[in-house]
């Protein structure tokens, strides 16, 4: 596949009562991305002409029955429902996760079958989507569950890469999860990700500590001293390029980030904050580690304005691209090791 090639990206549409038809509706009027992207949305039709209209766009759409049928310059809609969902913007209900899952599920099970190239989502509200079918604390433990490989979230920006040890995890059992053997497999992933992904031959990596101050020599905490520490003298030692355990606070505080092709934080909020204050509306969340392409906004529903037309449809521009670019270095990079 050449760089000019045009590849089909799965949408799911994410909660109907959000901004997800806005934003992926704003994205496609953008004639330009034709040229490089084939969209396919799973959804209902009906709901993707009706919030046209409400936002005065000319997004070209069409309705097919799968994605054998889909046709370029357009976005393609595949349906996944009975009827046009009554979408009640900025509410939180059931149905609105039952239709948020099914156009998942149907996006995700096309890309297993190799019929979609990249896979974008818009956000879910992670808890009217629960029921039997979703037991998840999000998409990627879901996508860890449906695609072969192992996952780590992984936020992408133009300035920084944050990737973290433990994710969706309450804080009072972060130590349950950041384990040696834990870590250990997430700098794996996140190595071969900047390789892989992001052609980056020779990746520097840095690791946050645990504890304040990086636990101060064992004064603080004593994680960094005990396996931390420990970890990354092993791993260098094996060609790995990655350092610290470094403080957060002062890592970013002294832009210390420009110095490294990513960062692994520990935990969500470690790496997560720092993130979206310096590209909130142009980050990108890629579950890196799985034989499948997926990213999306670095945002979410966004009830509290849902229906108004004032959604910044970037991120997900972002994502899109983002996906893109990682599916050809995968192409790129499969030929290389052949």
């Amino acid at each position: 596949m050449s760089e000019s090639s045009k590849i089909k990206v799965g949408i799911s549409v994410g909660d109907p009562n959000g901004i997800g038809f806005e934003i992926i509706l704003k994205t496609f009027r953008e004639k330009n991305l034709f040229n490089k992207f084939i969209p396919i949305a799973f959804a209902h039709p009906q709901n993707f002409f009706d919030e046209r209209v409400k936002y005065k766009l000319d997004t070209n759409i069409l309705g097919v029955k799968n994605v054998e049928g889909v046709q370029e310059n357009c976005l393609n809609v595949i349906n996944i429902w009975d009827h046009p969902f009554p979408i009640n913007y900025g509410k939180d209900e059931t149905t609105a996760g039952n239709f948020a899952f099914s156009s998942l599920e149907s996006a995700t099970k096309w890309l297993i079958k190799n019929k979609l190239d990249v896979l974008v989502t818009a956000p879910i509200n992670k808890r009217n989507i629960q029921s039997k079918h979703f037991q998840f604390k999000g998409h990627t433990d879901y996508l860890d569950k449906e695609i072969k490989g192992e996952s780590l979230m992984f936020m992408i920006s133009d300035q920084i890469r944050v990737a973290l040890v433990t994710d969706h995890v309450p804080l009072v059992k972060v130590n349950e999860f950041a384990t040696e053997k834990n870590i250990i497999k997430k700098i794996h992933i996140l190595e071969h990700s900047l390789k892989r992904d992001f052609n980056i031959s020779e990746p520097k990596i840095a690791i946050l500590g645990i504890n304040p101050h990086a636990g101060d020599y064992g004064v603080i905490g004593e994680e960094e001293e005990t396996f931390i520490r420990p970890i990354v003298k092993a791993q260098h030692n094996k060609g790995i390029r990655i350092y610290g355990p470094f403080p957060a606070d002062g890592f970013f505080g002294r832009q210390s980030y420009q110095n490294f092709d990513a960062v692994l934080a520990i935990y969500h909020d470690q790496g997560l904050i720092p993130f979206k204050t310096l590209t909130f509306g142009e980050g990108v969340n890629f579950t890196a580690g799985l034989d499948r392409v997926r990213t999306s906004p670095d945002h979410g529903t966004a009830y509290d304005i849902a229906g108004q037309g004032e959604a910044d449809h970037n991120s997900f521009k972002k994502a899109l691209h983002t996906a893109r670019e990682i599916f050809l270095n995968r192409k790129k990079f499969n030929v290389a090791i052949d």
